[in-house]
């Protein structure tokens, strides 16, 4: 059995799980802030879409107070701060439910660790200053993402690769020997391919398409292409009318190796897994 050693917390990888996203931003390029609408209120708003997520098969909640989207503006560490630790605290209280902190600051890591987080996920891979050291001495699970260009703000401008499955494997290997030699144990690790971030249309399907080869680094996979560009773009699909192409990159994702999906729409992907990992084990579950 595949376990992930998220603090205090062990999560069963023996079966896909499904993450919920929960942006606590006024600006997210998906959900347009639905949770983020006046401050007094946004913890308790927050609350109440995790527990709908849990309700519908989400095993991990995914809260982020700065957007990634490309060209999202920066956020100061004083205010991602404040969206992000009340809703950590009350969440951590009230759902018997695996938190993940998506930030880079390493402020907000060692505050979520200690708000009761049980996971960082970071799209710049620890890159910041004092962010490597703070997320390995701490007992979370930590997820290193791929993304070509420095920041969301630019990884968009012409983003170049000889072979993008190659150059993805070979980054997170290196990110891998990393943290072996800081002492972070292998069960704490998740990798993530970096759908969207630093990639074309073309080399976001050609990763899916080729990403059973991760498979060969020994290190469970996290994947987020919920709602992303890549799927806007191949089906000519606004924002919120992309839930069918979203399910479909799920089911491959599931069966080129992923073992969690970060999604917005929770109880149709949960089913999606479930009939997927079926058919991949020619067994339904229990």
């Amino acid at each position: 059995m595949t376990v992930l050693q998220c603090a205090g917390r062990k999560l069963d990888l023996s079966t896909v799980q499904v993450m919920g996203i929960l942006n606590v931003t006024p600006d997210s390029f998906s959900d347009g802030g639905s949770v983020y609408r006046d401050r007094q209120l946004s913890v308790e708003m927050a609350l109440r879409k995790a527990e709908q997520q849990v309700r519908e098969g989400a095993t991990l909640i995914d809260i982020g107070g700065e957007s990634t989207r490309p060209g999202a503006e920066p956020v100061s560490v004083a205010e991602e701060l404040e969206r992000v630790i009340p809703v950590v605290e009350r969440l951590s209280r009230e759902l018997d439910v695996v938190l993940s902190v998506d930030t880079s600051a390493p402020e907000v890591m060692q505050a979520a660790a200690d708000a009761g987080a049980g996971l960082l996920n970071d799209v710049r891979s620890f890159s910041r200053p004092g962010a490597f050291d703070v997320a390995a001495s701490t007992d979370l699970a930590l997820c290193v993402m791929h993304m070509q260009g420095s920041s969301p703000a630019t990884m968009q401008l012409k983003p170049c690769y000889r072979d993008v499955t190659e150059e993805v494997e070979h980054f997170l290997q290196f990110q891998q020997q990393r943290c072996r030699e800081a002492g972070i144990e292998s069960k704490r690790l998740l990798l993530d391919p970096g759908f969207g971030f630093g990639k074309t249309l073309q080399h976001n399907l050609e990763l899916l398409n080729r990403m059973d080869r991760l498979q060969g680094l020994g290190t469970p996979l996290l994947v987020g292409t919920s709602r992303k560009s890549m799927i806007g773009m191949t089906l000519n699909k606004p924002v919120d009318q992309r839930l069918y192409g979203s399910l479909a990159t799920v089911a491959l994702a599931v069966s080129k190796g992923a073992k969690i999906v970060r999604v917005h729409d929770v109880a149709p992907t949960v089913d999606v897994v479930r009939m997927t990992e079926a058919v991949m084990n020619e067994t339904a579950g229990e």
